[in-house]
C-alpha cells in the first residue's frame, strides 16, 4: 500500500503512555519520521563526552524542524472541527508561522499569521527574507504588530482578536497557540520519545539537550522521558522568559494532559533541568554565538539558527566547559529543532565573520591556456 502523505490517520499513543494521560484521536501526517540520529562531534566539547544529534532540522523542507510534529496533532483537531482558517502568531521570522502556513495549504486550509515585528518595519511591507518567504510564496496573510503592542496587548488577546474579525468575516478559525505549545501539541514530542526509544533503547543517552521556546517541546520530551523509562536527565535552555517561568507554562501543559501532581507524583521541576540562554534577549545574537555556531557549521556541516538551537549548544558548551567534572562519562542527544531559514536574517551580522575566513577568490581565468 502507498503511503499517502497529508492525511488523517487514528493515533494510537506508545504502550508506555498511562490511560490516564489524555490522547489525541488522530494526527494529519506532516512530518518525515523517524528523523535520522547520528554521532556528532561539535568543536569545544570536553574529553570524555560523547555527543549526538537528533535531526528535527530535517522533518521536512518547507515544513522543517520541531514545530512539524507538533502540528500533526493541532491540524487534524483543526479539521475535525471544521475549521477553514489557522491562526497563529510569533516573530518576523517565526519558524512556528511558517510551517503552519505549510501546513494549512496542504491540509487545504487558509493562514493568518500576526507577526510582530520593531516598530518602523511593521508600517511597511515584511518583505521576503528567511521564513516570510515561504510565509508569502504559500499565500498567508500577514498582520504585523509592533513589539510594543505585543507587550500591551498580548498573544492570547491579538490572537483571539483576528479569530473575532475572521469570524464576523464568515470565516471558521482556528487558533494554533504560540509555537504550538499547549497540551495536545505537546503530543508530537510525548510521540518524539517514542521514536527515540527504538532508535536508541533505554539507558542509552545520560542526557537530552534542547532549545526551549514556546515549552511544549520540552513538556513533552520531559514527560514522556519519563513515563517511558528511557531514563535520561533533560535539559531545557530557554531562549527567551526565565527559569520560574518555564517550570509553571511546563506545569500547566501537564495538568491538562492529566498529569497532575496528584496523579503523577512529579511536576516539572523533578523532571528536567531549565537552564538560561537567552542571552541579550530573545532572537537577538551576541557575535560569540554567531561565532560559536560557524564555528560547529565548518566542522561538522550541521547549521544551528542563531534564535533557538545555536544559543542552547552556545550555552550547553559554556555549561561542560565550566563543570567538566560534572559531564565526564556521559552520552548526550542534543535535539536539533531546526531553523535555518531565520539565518538569513543574520547575514549582515555573519558577513565580517565569513569575510574573515578568506575564502572567497576571483578565480584567474586569463592563466588557462586555451
Amino acid at each position: 500500500m502507498g503511503h499517502h502523505l497529508h492525511t488523517c490517520q487514528k493515533y494510537s499513543p506508545p504502550a508506555w503512555a498511562p490511560a490516564w494521560l489524555k490522547a489525541p484521536e488522530e494526527r494529519f501526517l506532516l512530518a518525515l519520521q523517524p528523523t535520522p540520529i547520528h554521532a556528532w562531534h561539535p568543536p569545544d566539547v570536553p574529553e570524555g563526552v560523547q555527543v549526538w544529534i537528533k535531526r528535527d532540522d530535517l522533518s521536512g523542507m518547507q515544513l522543517s524542524g520541531n514545530k512539524v510534529r507538533k502540528l500533526e496533532f493541532l491540524v487534524a483537531d483543526a479539521l475535525q472541527r471544521k475549521a477553514d482558517t489557522l491562526v497563529t502568531i510569533g516573530g518576523i521570522q517565526s519558524n512556528h508561522c511558517r510551517a503552519t502556513a505549510v501546513a494549512a495549504r496542504y491540509a487545504g486550509l487558509d493562514c493568518h499569521l500576526i507577526l510582530r515585528n520593531k516598530r518602523h518595519a511593521a508600517e511597511q511591507d515584511p518583505g521576503l527574507v528567511g521564513n516570510l518567504l515561504v510565509d508569502r510564496m504559500v499565500g498567508a496573510h500577514i498582520h504585523q504588530v509592533t513589539k510594543e503592542e505585543y507587550g500591551r496587548v498580548g498573544g492570547t488577546k491579538l490572537s483571539q482578536h483576528l479569530c473575532k474579525l475572521l469570524l464576523s468575516q464568515g470565516k471558521r478559525p482556528y487558533n494554533v497557540p504560540l509555537g504550538g505549545s499547549n497540551a495536545l501539541g505537546s503530543w508530537g514530542y510525548l510521540q518524539a520519545v517514542q521514536e527515540m526509544l527504538e532508535q536508541f533503547g533505554k539507558g542509552t543517552i545520560t542526557d537530552i539537550v534542547m532549545a526551549c521556546g514556546s515549552g511544549g517541546t520540552t513538556a513533552g520530551i520531559a514527560l514522556g522521558n519519563y513515563l517511558s523509562g528511557f531514563g535520561a536527565r533533560v535539559h531545557a535552555y530557554g531562549v527567551c522568559d526565565d527559569e520560574e517561568y518555564f517550570y509553571n507554562f511546563i506545569d500547566g501543559i501537564f495538568a491538562d494532559l492529566g498529569a497532575t501532581p496528584d496523579v503523577l507524583g512529579k511536576t516539572s521541576r523533578d523532571l528536567l533541568f531549565a537552564h538560561q540562554a537567552k542571552g541579550a534577549g530573545y532572537a537577538i545574537s551576541r557575535p560569540e554565538e554567531l561565532e560559536a555556531i560557524l564555528a560547529v557549521s565548518e566542522a561538522t556541516g550541521i547549521i544551528m539558527d542563531s534564535v533557538y538551537s545555536g544559543k542552547a549548544f552556545h550555552a550547553f558548551q559554556k555549561d561542560m566547559q565550566a563543570n567538566p567534572d560534572e559531564w565526564q562519562g556521559r552520552r548526550v542527544l542534543f535535539l536539533h529543532t531546526g531553523g535555518l531559514l531565520g539565518m538569513y536574517n543574520e547575514a549582515a551580522e555573519l558577513e565580517s565573520l565569513i569575510e574573515k575566513q578568506g575564502r572567497a577568490h576571483r578565480l584567474d581565468v586569463q592563466a588557462i591556456p586555451l
